[in-house]
């Protein structure tokens, strides 16, 4: 990774955009795509607004194939009496610390675990919190030669891998989503709106699964046979005939849990093939994901690859 690209994910990474609440994120996108998109080699049709809500598809030449990568992140709500409700499935430990923003300006406080007698998870700041205030975790990133470590790597990364993926794309549609980590839903619509105006319907899932017994860090991207969604394995053998091919060094996983984009168009009324291929992460949805940088390097060689054969 170069300097500016550490520094973009870095970035990407401290943006507060938990699910429901995406428009930083959408407005630091906007910006970073018309600053950058002058020095692509194809300049996008850019798709935003009310219509997409806090969405974006960006649509280089004819698209074939899109790359979804949803932009939101786990985090907590504010309740009452300085309750905590989690948005999707973040980790929960005593004394990690939450930052966000309400009425009265920035919020800093810690997670309190619940007791037998006071069960639930709660903060503790030095003044009240306005109720719906929503909490992430707070950013320490760090850089190794191997590894990079940082909250919401989950899925800024696969953002990152994205916005690496537009820089030569000739044809194709990168799809920024929204609420994939609390019940999803918008990969919907978009698929549809991409199936209807150009076509396509065929997707690669731009997202971060897990290390496991079977999938260490450092040996590659891993393309996901399956998870909680099951897809067509036609296509997903098309994938890895392709990935074969590349050259590019590749693991594949079987999970049984998990899900993505993926699920929401399969879910759909429209004949989308899907397959979600990404680096795998160690701490998952806690605030030190780690992820090796070959990983990082091979899913955007391999991404770049597939998207100029499908």
């Amino acid at each position: 990774m170069t300097n500016d690209d550490s520094a973009l994910l870095k970035k990407l990474c401290s943006i507060h955009a938990t699910s429901g609440n995406e428009s930083a994120m959408t407005t630091f996108l906007l910006d970073h795509i018309k600053e950058e998109s002058k020095n692509w080699k194809v300049k996008p049709t850019i798709y935003s607004g009310e219509n997409f809500q806090d969405c974006i598809v960006l649509v280089f030449g004819k698209p074939r194939a899109a790359v979804f990568a949803h932009i939101d992140s786990i985090g907590f709500t504010v309740r009452y009496d300085d309750q905590l409700v989690k948005i999707g499935g973040p980790v929960v430990a005593e004394g990690t610390r939450l930052t966000g923003r309400d009425s009265k300006g920035e919020v800093s406080c810690t997670l309190i675990t619940g007791t037998e007698d006071k069960p639930g998870i709660f903060y503790h700041a030095d003044r009240e919190i306005d109720r719906g205030t929503d909490l992430v975790f707070k950013q320490d990133f760090r850089e190794t030669d191997e590894y990079v470590q940082s909250c919401y790597l989950d899925n800024r990364l696969g953002v990152f891998n994205a916005l690496k993926v537009c820089e030569d794309l000739d044809h194709g549609a990168i799809v920024f989503s929204c609420y994939e980590e609390h019940g999803g839903g918008s990969a919907n619509y978009l698929g549809r709106f991409l199936f209807e105006k150009y076509g396509v319907r065929q997707a690669l899932i731009s997202d971060i699964t897990w290390v496991t017994d079977g999938v260490p860090a450092g040996k590659g991207v891993v393309i996901s046979l399956r998870d909680s969604g099951i897809p067509r394995r036609k296509y997903v053998n098309r994938i890895v005939s392709h990935a074969k091919e590349s050259g590019i060094e590749f693991q594949m996983e079987v999970e049984s849990a998990g899900g993505s984009d993926g699920n929401d168009l399969q879910r759909s009324p429209y004949p989308f093939d899907w397959c979600f291929i990404g680096a795998a992460e160690e701490f998952v949805h806690s605030p030190d994901e780690k992820v090796h940088k070959k990983d990082i390097a091979s899913m955007i060689s391999m991404y770049r690859y597939l998207m100029a054969k499908l």
